[in-house]
């Protein structure tokens, strides 16, 4: 491999800023070192990151699903896999992202526990893969990005 170039990863960030206000933001994976996974594979491009305990859940959301606002239960990496789904935080920013896009949803602690509300796009249910970091308290209230803390 000649001259590989580290690849980037875009995600949606959700956290609560000081005020108690649910945001999000455009954050960019970017610590990529190229290895093998081991035995006779060839390298690829990991970004290693987020050690803990984790649960991992693979949802489905109805076609008609009506998220009203809620807090993430944790901190948590959301991931389309078929169809598509949108965020909508408290200062009225609202995100869609479909298949293989990520957010990271670490709104707690927001004024009266409002978070955000979400739901599904194109009158279809949205397949999802959600990996909830339970043992990471600097992680909640999304304070520190991911891909920093």
């Amino acid at each position: 491999m000649a001259n590989p170039q580290k690849p980037n990863i875009p995600y949606w960030h959700v956290y609560t800023d000081k005020d108690g206000v649910s945001k999000q933001k455009r954050e960019t994976l970017t610590d990529f070192q190229l290895e093998s996974m081991g035995g006779g594979s060839g390298k690829q491009w990991n970004n290693k990151l987020m050690k803990g305990a984790t649960q991992i859940i693979f949802s489905e959301l109805p076609a008609d699903f009506d998220g009203d606002w809620h807090e993430n239960p944790a901190p948590q990496w959301i991931i389309p896999l078929t169809g598509g789904w949108w965020v909508e935080t408290m200062d009225g920013t609202r995100v869609e992202m479909r298949e293989g896009e990520l957010s990271f949803g670490a709104d707690q602690g927001t004024n009266d526990e409002k978070g955000h509300k979400s739901g599904t796009l194109d009158g279809k249910p949205c397949r999802m893969m959600i990996v909830q970091f339970t043992n990471r308290k600097d992680l909640v209230g999304g304070s520190v990005a991911p891909h920093i803390g």
